[in-house]
Parts: structure tokens; sequence; C-alpha cells
């Protein structure tokens, strides 16, 4: 177990298309806290973690005193990435013992952001961003959406561009999504880009950003060289990891769990997961399939086959015929051209018995 998510669940205002769990308000954080490291105190085994991650909510409602109390109960070492997700509102305390950053950025258009009920302007970024650099972060990702009301594939172009201007390392990418709880969902946003937009906003996204140096390692992410997010390559490689807080989600020696969603169910029962499932066999190599599709290099069937014990290209040999023209023949397997990864659902739905 080298790797750690924990969940800050707190936000000053929930943006109209959130339905992560959050709370926006901090009437709880001293007791949500107290209970967080009880958990990890009680289930967290003392390994030295490749990687930590603080999201949320919005990690950054915590000061850095709060947040560098949690880190010192894990073992870590200047190779460990620890990654924090902030707002561009907030202001940077270079106190804070982390060397990597998520910055909700979603778009660069500020009457947008405005319709979408983000509380930051497109010159808090870049005040933002700047401000981190002085303080020796050498490590950025921004977060961009696409599909957003009233956007064009001329103005998601146009903020791709400032992104680039930025001089940051990782861009993650994320067509829009209205689930269930979110304000959204409730009160449909009118002038939302339909799905062939939205392919177009996402080629586009491809084409500037490997024309600027950045390399696309998974199907929502792009990073300069030797900048991928170590703590998400885990998730697409299978691996084990800790979940920690309210609502996070753990895989430990083929348990899947969730923690408990709601916020004083958490908080008095900290040590007590709200579902566990131990994965069979195949569901097992399910993950591997779906989550190694994620990956640009996609998967090696040699390994699948050794680990599973299986014949990969004689088991879905009916799938592969039927999306040939989706997928690349790598030196070690299959992976998903352009044409595949914007009807990527479709075809790993077709892997899942």
């Amino acid at each position: 177990m080298k790797n750690t998510y924990i969940h800050i669940p707190f936000c000053t205002k929930k943006c109209k298309y959130c339905s992560f769990i959050s709370y926006p308000n901090l009437e709880y954080k001293e007791q949500y806290l107290s209970a967080l490291k009880s958990e990890i105190k009680s289930r967290y085994n003392g390994e030295l973690l490749e990687t930590l991650y603080f999201g949320g909510g919005t990690p950054s409602t915590l000061n850095f005193n709060e947040i560098n109390e949690i880190i010192e109960l894990f073992n870590i070492d200047k190779n460990t990435e620890i990654t924090m997700e902030f707002n561009p509102e907030n202001v940077f305390n270079p106190n804070y013992k982390i060397n990597r950053l998520s910055v909700g950025c979603q778009t660069f258009d500020d009457n947008i952001l405005k319709l979408i009920g983000r509380r930051h302007n497109s010159q808090d970024v870049i005040k933002f961003i700047n401000s981190c650099k002085l303080s020796n972060i050498e490590n950025i990702n921004i977060d961009l959406i696409y599909g957003l009301p009233n956007q064009t594939v001329e103005m998601f172009e146009n903020d791709l561009k400032k992104a680039v201007a930025l001089d940051i390392q990782h861009i993650s990418l994320y067509g829009l999504k209205i689930d269930e709880g979110c304000y959204f969902k409730k009160y449909p946003p009118k002038n939302l880009p339909d799905n062939d937009i939205q392919a177009d906003m996402y080629l586009k996204a491809i084409e500037i950003l490997e024309n600027c140096g950045f390399e696309h390692y998974e199907i929502s992410n792009f990073s300069k060289k030797g900048y991928r997010s170590k703590h998400n390559l885990n998730y697409w490689n299978n691996g084990q990891y800790y979940g920690f807080g309210l609502a996070a989600h753990g895989y430990e020696n083929g348990v899947r769990y969730s923690n408990f969603t709601d916020l004083k169910t958490y908080i008095e029962n900290p040590t007590k997961y709200l579902q566990s499932n131990t994965l069979k066999k195949n569901e097992r190599l399910e993950e591997e399939i779906f989550l190694g599709f994620r990956k640009i290099e996609g998967i090696d069937i040699e390994k699948i086959n050794s680990k599973f014990e299986i014949d990969f290209e004689q088991k879905y040999k009916k799938i592969i015929a039927k999306y040939f023209d989706f997928f690349i023949k790598t030196e070690k397997g299959y992976a998903l051209n352009n044409k595949g990864i914007l009807i990527s659902n479709t075809i790993l739905s077709e892997f899942l018995d």
C-alpha cells in the first residue's frame, strides 16, 4: 500500500455542476478532522508512501497547519508526490508541505464562470498560478471543462491556449456531466453543446496540447515529460490505495470499500465502512481491462494473460473484430485510437460481463 487518497468535504459554495459529496459550511470541521485522524491511525500501517492526494470538496478550505498535521501522520520522503486541490480564489501559503497542485480553473471565460457558480474569475487563475511559482511549486495541474453552457469550440480553444501560456506541467480535461444531486440536474442550463460539438472540442484539445509539448497519456490527462500524475496512474494501473475520509473509496488486498457519505454518520463511525466488496476473479479482470484502456498506451495482453490465466485475443475476439477500426494494435497489446476514445464507454461496456 503505497498510495493514499484523503477526502476533504468542505466548500465555501457548491458549484452548479457539482454532485460530489461536499458541504458548503465549516460547522463540523474540527469534529471531521478529529474523526479523519482517528480513521488514519486505525488503518494506516506505516508504509512509505509514493503518493498522497487531498481531494474534495475543496481541500484549500483547510489552512496549512490543518493539512500539515494530516501529512505528518504518514511515512513520506522527498520523493513522495503530495497533491492538493485548490480553488483559484484561495491564497497559496508556502508553508503547505505539498509539492503538487491541482487547480480548479474550469474555463477562462468570466461569463461562463459566473453561469456555473464559480467564485473566481480568469485573472484569479493567472495570479494564483504565478504566486505558486514564486513559492517554488514546480508541478501544477489545472482542470478544464468542455461542453459548458454557451461554450463554442473556438471558446474552448481559447481556454486551451491560455492554459498553455501559463507554462504549467499538467492539464486535465473533463466533459461536463450533469448527475443527480447537482443544481443543473434540477435546473438544466440552456445552450449546452451537443455530443458532436463536445467531440470536436476534445479532438481540438489533443491537437493543440500535443503540438505544445504535452503528452496525452490518459483519456482525460496531458502532461509535460516527467510530470504524469503518479497518484492517478496508480488508479489506471489497477493498483491498491488507501481511501480516508467521508465518501472516500479504497482498494486493499482485492477488496474495494467506501466510507459513509453522511457527514454526521462518518464523524460518529470513522473506522467503519459503509460497504466493502471482495472482487471475484472476473471482476478483477474486467477492472484491469476497463482501467487499462483509459491509458493511451493501452493494455498489455501478455501481462493480463499471465495474471488471469486467459487468452485475451481468443476470449474477446468478437469485441476486437466488432470495433477493429477503433483499436490500435501495439507491441504489447491494444489501445484505443482517437475515434475509439470518443465512444470508449460503449466499447468498454462490452468487456463487462
